[in-house]
């Protein structure tokens, strides 16, 4: 029936494709002396802007106004929507990280790590649903970044320095003869083009110093790039290269979501028939309101160091024997590499809720427990550490060959390959599973007081209780070949016929070392796996694990992380050296980590046809392409099911028809409009036929290798006066009806024992592995991805770009770039809602709400500075709330709160050859506000990184 419809589907269009481009084709013959070609309509629309403002036509324009006035011009020059951000010269990038120079541009939002930009939304889409290409070539980066590594098909931008590249292209609405797989966007990166520049040799280097006022440290940035060209411009050749080192910390708090639990007692009146384990619950009401409300799961404050190194380079080889061929050759390195290192101070309610005596708890409208001193509470110290690296990689050719006057063909080809590699990620831990008198406050959510009751700097109170590591590997590749022609058929009129075939491999390997040491006080060190008895898990005075000494210990002080007063500030942590030696962490064997063990490959073979034409139809001049775009994708996911092996093979079709209309009703206005069927396909994590556990949120999760790609219908249109020059206004609408949409299908209540998994799925440290009883309570979720019903998205973007030229004086040389987007969307989930009694499974049902990743509002904003010697800029830019995944234990939704960032840029031209730089970014310091529960916007993380000022210099010869 699917198969059918889809048939159906790209019948209908292909007819109605084929019925347009021949009556374009004989409107085209017919006006086609009449139609100017869009690009002179633009020029057209510069000249009259200058007379209209009154302005001298011949006005020279250099700088940040030169590259704003070269992306205007790209956009305008095209029939679909497009969006372009342009280097101003060679190197010289106008923004020290692409997706920070992405937010710019209408519709575009960014996601911070670490205090940089790293992933994008476009039009509310996140960004698995946007296609990055780089030299024409799609491709992956993935950095190992963040608090968890990515493993799906977003592309991250803090892998690249963007000294490597000259402009981005955003390509919002598709064309047939565009790569496929976006609902989003394509977004092409472009590095360098050395036939396109001057004569001769040129060199540029520049050099900044970057301080960041929370780490109080310095890091080098560095760039430079050779140039030639030979005097025939027959020849060109050029090699850059671009190196950056700096250390940032992040301060801030974390609950790790928060639970519902059945305590041991609540102020004096017991819970249970016996103390700290075992027995039967005696519901009453201090009992049953405490287990019915949330808590946090693990409160705590801490410091997370990231320490990056960023090298790249890029080489570009152009050839053009005569004026009818050239050919390109480009290569692209780049080594991402990060140290980062966390410090907590923090108490284990999660799993431990049995044992812990609640005292004075408080309780907010929201059904949390506010506030609450514990008894018998797991005080828990964890260093953590994890060195990683990415190396990415890509080598392509191009070659452009014109056949006689009126036939042309594009030959390209090429491979890429990011490797991510973790080879530690360690984790250490103290505990002092019987502490007193612990007590937190959520009052102030964002920044809550967290106060130890016993001693936190002491080594007699701690045992070293848990070891882990974590090593894993992340690897993508492409090899992608196309043919691409170009046949002008007739006067305004070029039929376009490609054939492509691409093949991406995705590959992620996951191992651990993890373990509990516990039982007779230390007798238990031996290499392998470390089993312990339930009695030593929850009595509360069990030798547990290794007696904590001074030489296995460091203390930490907390910096500025937000924290009220009366919040304790200073607590011992495992020494990682010290207490990897003496546990010999690394002597120990490896062991699969099965859910992180899997691949998918796909082979996608296909083409396309299209029409562009111009002309004139009923005194309206017009430009358009239509055509259609066809996809087969064979594909193979492989995973480990319990511990077998299991390879899954499948294919489908996809037929995509766009078409995309630019009508010109006056000189200096465009009305753009566009309708496409487009597609993504399937997030990767959800692929694998494997299965995996977790035993800390009692949680099993299935792939599904037979779900459906994302496919929609994409409406566009808009309408853009280009009133000045360099000037715009814009209003584009636009809307995705989603026909095809994976969602998450969960079975509550079940156990572990049912899923048929072996117990060596589970992380040997994990609460469930531990305490083998867990894996028979019917606590457990059990998750899988299925096809779901659709879901809908429309918004709208205004944008404006205004030099003050009109303006007298000084004021002249003043300009601004602003831009909003208003989104609205809508989707169905499958989601788990609390508990609604004392120990009971969580209730599921559906919600409906906006799609993962949607802000309803962002804006940007640019006020900038420009004369023949000093320049500068200050940029804000805010996004609104978001949601960006379904969460667990009874939260239903978890995203980010909204967040305004600041920057800004002073620039001062010394010679025509010397230039000096200062920037400073993220000045208002914004926190990164992480919440979980949509409704009751509980805190996840409140963190900062800091501000961080760059002085810098450029040389040009």
């Amino acid at each position: 029936m699917i198969a059918f419809v889809q048939a159906s589907s790209a019948r209908k269009w292909l007819s109605a494709a084929s019925t347009l481009a021949c009556a374009i084709a004989c409107v085209s013959a017919a006006h086609a002396q009449t139609a100017p070609a869009p690009a002179d309509q633009g020029d057209a629309a510069t000249a009259q802007g200058a007379a209209d403002s009154g302005q001298n036509a011949d006005i020279i324009v250099t700088g940040f106004r030169q590259s704003l006035g070269a992306a205007i011009n790209l956009k305008r020059d095209t029939v679909s929507s497009v969006d372009a951000i342009v280097a101003e010269d060679i190197a010289k990038f106008p923004d020290q990280n692409l997706a920070e120079s992405l937010q710019r541009i209408p519709g575009i939002s960014i996601q911070r790590d670490g205090g940089e930009g790293r992933a994008i939304s476009v039009r509310g889409l996140g960004a698995q649903f946007t296609r990055v290409r780089v030299n024409g070539l799609e491709t992956v980066a993935t950095s190992t970044d963040g608090a968890s590594s990515n493993r799906d098909r977003s592309f991250d931008f803090n892998v690249f320095a963007s000294e490597l590249f000259n402009s981005i292209v955003v390509h919002k609405t598709a064309e047939a003869s565009l790569d496929e797989g976006s609902l989003g966007a394509v977004v092409d990166l472009n590095t360098g083009n050395p036939l396109g520049g001057k004569y001769g040799l040129t060199l540029v280097g520049s050099a900044t110093a970057a301080y960041n006022d929370l780490s109080k440290n310095w890091g080098p940035r560095l760039a430079g790039i050779a140039s030639w060209k030979s005097a025939d411009g027959r020849f060109g050749v050029a090699l850059s290269g671009a190196y950056s080192s700096m250390d940032n910390q992040e301060l801030g708090n974390n609950s790790v979501r928060w639970a519902q639990a059945r305590f041991d007692s609540v102020d004096s009146t017991a819970c249970w028939s016996q103390p700290n384990s075992g027995g039967t619950y005696r519901p009453s009401d201090a009992c049953n309101t405490a287990a019915l409300a949330f808590h946090p799961r693990i409160p705590r404050y801490g410091e997370v160091r990231h320490d990056r190194e960023r090298l790249g380079i890029t080489g570009s080889v152009q050839f053009a024997p005569t004026d009818a061929t050239k050919i390109s050759i480009d290569g692209l390195y780049s080594r991402f590499k990060e140290t980062r290192e966390e410090k907590w101070g923090e108490v284990l309610l999660r799993s431990n809720e049995r044992s812990i005596n609640v005292v004075n708890p408080v309780y907010d409208n929201n059904g949390n427990m506010i506030s609450a001193t514990l008894n018998d509470a797991w005080v828990r110290t964890e260093h953590y550490l994890r060195k990683s690296s990415t190396e990415f990689y890509q080598l392509g050719g191009t070659w452009d060959q014109d056949v006689g006057d009126k036939f042309r063909f594009t030959l390209l080809g090429g491979f890429s390959k990011s490797n991510a590699d973790i080879p530690v990620e360690t984790t250490v831990v103290f505990d002092d599973r019987d502490a007193q008198g612990y007590s937190y406050d959520y009052s102030n959510m964002k920044q809550p007081k967290l106060t130890f009751g016993t001693s936190v700097t002491d080594p007699a109170n701690f045992q070293l209780a848990e070891i882990r590591d974590r090593p894993s590997n992340t690897t993508n590749e492409f090899k992608t070949a196309q043919l691409r022609t170009e046949w002008d058929a007739a006067e305004g009129l070029t039929v376009k016929v490609g054939t492509m075939w691409r093949r991406f491999d995705f590959k992620t390997e996951g191992y651990q070392r993890d373990t509990a040491v516990c039982g007779n006080g230390g007798k238990d060190l031996v290499l392998g796996t470390i089993t312990c008895s339930p009695t030593s898990l929850f009595g509360p005075t069990a030798i547990y694990g290794f007696q904590a000494t001074p030489q296995l210990s460091e203390l930490f002080t907390l910096g500025k992380a937000g924290q009220p007063s009366g919040t304790t500030t200073q607590w011992l942590i495992p020494n990682l050296d010290a207490a990897t030696a003496y546990t010999k962490l690394y002597d120990r064997p490896l062991l699969l980590d099965v859910g992180n063990n899997r691949s998918v490959r796909e082979e996608v073979t296909g083409g396309y046809f299209q029409f562009d034409a111009k002309g004139e139809l009923f005194g309206l001049e017009y430009a358009l392409n239509a055509g259609m775009r066809y996809a087969k994708t064979d594909q193979t996911s492989t995973g480990i099911n319990g511990t077998a092996p299991v390879t899954i093979k499948r294919s489908y079709e996809d037929w995509l028809p766009a078409v995309n209309v630019a009508l010109f009703p006056a000189q200096d206005i465009i009305i753009r409009a566009a309708v496409a069927d487009v597609m993504t396909r399937p997030t990767l994590g959800n692929l694998t036929p494997g299965g995996s556990a977790d035993g800390f949120q009692y949680r099993v999760s299935y792939g599904n290798p037979y779900i459906d790609p994302f496919r929609a219908t994409a409406y566009d249109i808009g309408i853009e006066w280009y009133f000045a020059p360099q000037s715009i206004f814009s209003v584009a609408l636009f809307k995705k009806d989603v026909q095809s949409f994976p969602v998450a299908a969960t079975i509550s209540n079940a156990t572990f024992t049912e899923t048929g998994l072996p117990a060596s799925v589970l992380v040997s440290s994990s609460p469930a592995a531990l305490n083998p009883a867990l894996q028979s309570q019917p606590i457990w979720t059990i998750a899988t991805t299925v096809n779901g019903s659709g879901a809908s998205l429309k918004g709208a973007e205004i944008a404006l770009q205004l030099p003050f030229t009109f303006l007298p004086g000084i004021f002249k040389n003043f300009g601004v770039i602003a831009n909003a987007t208003f989104i609205d969307s809508s989707a169905t989930y499958n989601v788990q809602g609390p508990a609604t009694v004392p120990g009971g499974g969580l209730v599921s049902g559906l919600r409906t709400t906006t799609l993962f990743g949607v802000s309803k509002r962002a804006y940007n904003g640019t006020l900038y500075y420009e004369d023949q010697k000093f320049s500068a800029r200050v940029s804000a830019s805010y996004r609104g709330p978001y949601i960006d995944q379904n969460s667990g234990t009874g939260n239903v939704f978890e995203g980010y709160n909204s967040t305004v960032n600041v920057d800004a840029s002073i620039r001062y031209k010394a010679t025509d050859w010397l230039e000096f730089t200062i920037d400073g970014i993220n000045l208002t310091d914004e926190y990164r506000d992480r919440y979980t529960d949509l409704d009751a916007n509980r805190n996840y993380e409140y963190n900062h990184f800091g501000r961080t000022f760059q002085f810098g210099a450029r040389l040009k010869m």
